[in-house]
């Protein structure tokens, strides 16, 4: 495992300031478009995504600093899957965009059941991502292989053998229904794709990095 560059203390205020903006920017994309602040559809998921990451952030800053820096990382260093990540990131904004402009013009009834259905569903989602975390300490953000890198089999991966994608998949799909919008799942079908496209890339770096060693 590679060793944090950070202080605990640079790594915690880093991670704090990435999830305050994030949350800024996500509950702007929501209720901006919605022109109104009862949206409460929108601050359930809010916290069934937030509360989840600061204790999976809290954890890992306190038992696994060095994976905590790898999920920070956000550059690409493969070229093909970068341009993969921007394509994605269109879809990400209209998906996040669609349920507020939703919410105001009354385009979508999602029963109330559904709307929380669809939260529980995003909070086991991110669940199984945190338990993918603590099981592999190689889970890095980006796609990338290092070195003594091996492959994990007990936890989640016993059962699934790319849990996280799993996971992020199941995010993405539940995510509209879970802001009250069908609408909105048109945009998030593309980026049902992404896991399966970084999946395919982080293979073929594994297989690359394997052949060169024997």
């Amino acid at each position: 495992m590679t060793s944090s560059h950070l202080s605990r203390g640079q790594l915690a205020t880093k991670a704090l300031v990435r999830l305050l903006a994030g949350f800024t920017i996500l509950a702007a994309m929501l209720f901006l478009p919605a022109g109104t602040l009862a949206y409460w559809e929108a601050w359930v998921y809010l916290a069934a995504l937030f509360v989840p990451m600061s204790l999976g952030l809290a954890y890992l800053l306190t038992n696994d600093p060095g994976l905590l820096e790898r999920r920070m990382r956000t550059k690409e260093k493969d070229a093909g899957q970068s341009v993969i990540v921007k394509v994605g990131s269109v879809f990400y904004v209209f998906a996040f965009l669609l349920p507020g402009f939703d919410r105001r013009f009354g385009w979508s009834y999602v029963p109330v059941v559904t709307v929380i259905a669809a939260d529980v569903l995003v909070l086991l989602a991110y669940g199984l991502c945190i338990l993918v975390l603590k099981e592999n300490s190689y889970a890095s953000r980006v796609v990338e292989v290092e070195q003594g890198q091996r492959v994990v089999t007990t936890g989640p991966y016993a059962i699934v053998r790319h849990p996280m994608y799993l996971g992020a998949l199941v995010m993405f799909l539940c995510t509209p229904v879970a802001l009250g919008s069908w609408w909105a799942v048109i945009p998030v079908l593309p980026l049902s794709w992404l896991p399966g496209s970084e999946m395919k890339s982080s293979y073929s770096r594994r297989s690359s990095r394997d052949t060169k060693t024997t």
